[in-house]
């Protein structure tokens, strides 16, 4: 298996997505450690290209470039801090290597592949780049919300077009997946309401990171924590007063948290029911279950975060979780939308 993986190159956009993962988790660490301005120039890192920063050191480049930290100019970041945003910059970095090596083996396979598939790699490599310059102005904006909120649906639409370019490059090589060809009326109907679905986590998503990095994500401009009065309530009320940048933005986040929820039920229910209809392939509602799990889940997840928070403290796992449950729901239903936009109609007498 591991050689027939080395043979086939759709193996490469799949490593590559799976890198940008681990770049959007170790991304995530940084916000929750509140390191993003650990390295607080780019492309280097306090004037150098390592981590080992002292604390002199960092006071010496303030000093020097008139910088100063958001969080105070006597403020001061750990090596571990400035690790963890050194390794987020080094591998998002070395993404450049198999990206390239996806473009140019597409290219020279195009016989094979086609030019669509070479747009697509192509366009690979231009996401990439706007990534990286979406990081750079995301130092120079210290870590503004809406800045994280574009980091992360970037780094999300990346590793979906990759996704999709996997699937792609598996019909071209001639797999035999049953969700390839489905009946012509199923794909009209249902690639419409799984686009929706999936589009409506991917805003949540984005609505997610927005309000952890704004207002709303400070406890003492929010909501408060414990339970009930923080979840599943908001100081203590179901329809609190909205007289704060913070409780408006995370009651508006918990709202679209739980429309999108019903929405994902209901239309779960509809996609299996029209999957026995014209006896589809299952592949497509299994993943929109799996999404709709990770989703309920991460509900779950956001409260109990609230409710064990502490004023002077919070659980960073918990936070964590809450971001790789939200990515795993959008990547699920995606999955569900690739595999139904790459399939062929039917006729309905076939």
């Amino acid at each position: 298996m591991e050689n027939e993986w080395v043979r086939r190159p759709s193996s490469l956009p799949l490593f590559i997505a799976v890198m940008a993962m681990i770049v959007i988790v170790v991304g995530g660490t940084i916000r929750i450690y509140d390191a993003g301005e650990s390295c607080p120039d780019w492309p280097q890192c306090f004037g150098t290209w390592g981590f080992d920063v002292s604390e002199e050191e960092q006071g010496e480049w303030y000093n020097s470039t008139e910088e100063f930290d958001s969080r105070g100019a006597d403020h001061r970041y750990t090596t571990f801090e400035i690790f963890v945003e050194w390794v987020h910059r080094l591998i998002a970095s070395l993404l450049a290597i198999p990206v390239l090596a996806n473009f140019l083996i597409i290219y020279k396979k195009r016989e094979i592949y086609g030019d669509s598939l070479v747009k697509i790699s192509f366009a690979t490599g231009i996401l990439l780049m706007i990534q990286g310059a979406a990081g750079a102005v995301t130092v120079h904006f210290d870590n503004a919300d809406w800045t994280v909120a574009l980091h992360l649906s970037l780094a999300s639409i990346f590793v979906t077009v990759l996704l999709f370019q996997f699937v792609l490059m598996r019909f071209k090589e001639g797999a035999n997946w049953s969700s390839f060809k489905v009946p012509i009326d199923f794909r009209r109907s249902e690639l419409k309401r799984i686009t929706i679905l999936s589009l409506a986590v991917l805003i949540l998503l984005i609505l997610g990171a927005w309000v952890s990095s704004t207002a709303g994500g400070n406890y003492n401009q929010g909501c408060s924590i414990g339970f009930p009065d923080g979840w599943p309530k908001c100081q203590g009320e179901l329809l609190p007063s909205l007289d704060g940048a913070g409780i408006i933005v995370q009651m508006v986040h918990r709202l679209g948290a739980g429309l999108v929820g019903v929405a994902l039920i209901i239309g779960n229910m509809k996609l299996k029911e029209k999957t026995i209809q014209y006896s589809a392939s299952n592949l497509y509602s299994k993943f929109m279950h799996r999404s709709m799990i990770f989703w309920f889940l991460n509900v779950f997840i956001g409260g109990f975060y609230i409710v064990l928070a502490d004023i002077d403290d919070f659980p960073e796992g918990l936070s964590l979780l809450h971001l790789i449950f939200g990515v795993a729901s959008f990547l699920t239903a995606a999955c569900s939308w690739i595999l139904l936009k790459t399939s062929i109609g039917e006729m309905e007498d076939e």
